[in-house]
């Protein structure tokens, strides 16, 4: 065992073994007395990135993680500022012994190294990527995500943008996901798309470019925002890239005349997810795709009296009212959606470290495909008929129960207010 080794003598250790061929992983953990850091762990592990061999640095903070892949000749730095942050633990494995470097609370250092009794046998650098099946993988140049600022141009997800970058694949799976429940990327022909509320357009773009370049369904997309600004960034981006069938313009939701085969509503503040929801269905589209944002018109309306009296205990919070009628108005949509003859599903868009805002209705209209992915001419095709007396009869008891006429009712207009009249 060694004791009190200097700094440049810790760093020789750790540089020898973590380049050594038989290196597995390392742990960095705990903080001594004094120390000040912002990460509670780091590991560190041999990757193969793009048939190079990388060294992985996992920084786990309390409330961040960050990822940095380092060459060979590129570790000194990093590993020199892991001993300067003060660690009280590190834990290295190798194929042929596990060494532990421990910091005592009067600040001595010690080191152990156990040999293996029988080593393990030798292990390629894992694959970068190996458990992550994504629309758009990391690790792999991007011309999209390197103009939308996400990726460096070898394909390297930036720090500050590995949020954005888990929203983006995630919402492409959930819309993979849900256009094969259509026939529309074996119609043929072009997929026409609308996205209400397109905003800064992260995904407007993501969608365009997943479609056309890496499904092979040809697609165009109009993007609709009231924000100039964005607007502007947007056509520039579009413009940057070379892409053809991408066009936005400055409107409001609902103003365009379109029609769409798909519907996205990403973020629409308030009603205008109604407005979106309407355009969606006065089109005819076939498939919705809407991530309410934030709610205000059934939260102003809401009380606790008729039939929710029995809430009171509920509604008297204001936080709680608030979540309340987030998940009213998100029910009445979904249910406005399926009377109007769409298969309807509510799901988790992507866990709410990423957004807060994270709850998506998914919309296919029964007339273009059926469960399991069925088309309307194979046996066990059931279509959703338009004006379902099941779900037209939860829509009013909900009605009845919360003494509220919700948005959605007002902008889909006469003929679903047939269809609910009690």
């Amino acid at each position: 065992m060694q004791t009190n080794p200097t700094r440049d003598e810790l760093l020789e250790l750790l540089k020898g073994t973590v380049t050594d061929a038989a290196f597995r992983r390392a742990t960095f953990a705990g903080a001594t007395r004094g120390a000040a850091t912002e990460w509670v762990r780091v590991v560190i592990r041999p990757v193969d990135l793009r048939g190079e061999l990388y060294y992985q640095f996992a920084y786990q903070g309390a409330k961040k993680a960050v990822t940095k892949n380092f060459l060979a000749d590129e570790l000194e730095a990093p590993l020199d500022e892991l001993i300067g942050n003060g660690f009280a633990g590190v834990h290295i494995t190798t194929n042929a012994e596990e060494v532990d470097i421990r910091t005592s609370r009067k600040g001595r250092v010690h080191v152990g190294r156990h040999r293996l009794k029988q080593p393990a046998p030798a292990a390629e650098p894992e694959p970068h990527n190996r458990t992550k099946d994504v629309p758009l993988p990391e690790g792999k140049p991007d011309r999209l995500l390197e103009v939308m600022g996400i990726a460096t141009p070898d394909g390297r997800v930036r720090p500050t943008m590995r949020a954005k970058f888990t929203q983006i694949n995630e919402f492409l799976k959930q819309f993979g996901h849900a256009l094969g429940d259509t026939d529309l990327a074996r119609a043929g022909r072009e997929v026409s798309i609308l996205d209400c509320g397109c905003g800064s357009s992260y995904l407007t773009l993501a969608a365009h470019h997943y479609l056309n370049d890496v499904l092979g369904v040809p697609a165009r997309i109009l993007g609709v925002d009231v924000n100039e600004e964005v607007i502007r960034k947007s056509t520039d981006r579009a413009e940057e890239l070379g892409a053809a069938g991408l066009l936005f313009e400055c409107r409001t939701i609902g103003t365009a005349d379109v029609a769409a085969d798909v519907v996205f509503a990403l973020h629409a503040c308030d009603t205008a997810t109604d407005d979106a929801i309407a355009q969606a269905v006065r089109s005819g589209a076939k498939l919705l795709l809407c991530v309410p944002c934030c709610h205000h018109d059934l939260n102003k309306v809401i009380s606790p009296a008729g039939p929710s009296e029995v809430l009171r205990p509920v509604l008297r919070h204001g936080i709680m009212l608030q979540r309340a009628a987030d998940l009213v108005t998100d029910a009445f949509r979904a249910l406005a959606l399926r009377i109007m003859g769409y298969r309807t599903d509510v799901v988790e868009f992507v866990a709410t470290e990423h957004t807060a805002r994270n709850l998506m209705i998914r919309a296919v209209r029964g007339s273009s495909v059926g469960p399991r992915g069925l088309s309307p001419a194979e046996p066990g095709f059931t279509a959703a008929p338009v004006g379902d007396p099941a779900p037209v009869a939860e829509y009013q008891e909900m009605k009845r129960f919360w003494r509220v006429t919700p948005y959605i009712e007002k902008v889909l207009g006469e003929p679903f207010q047939q269809l609910v009249k009690a």
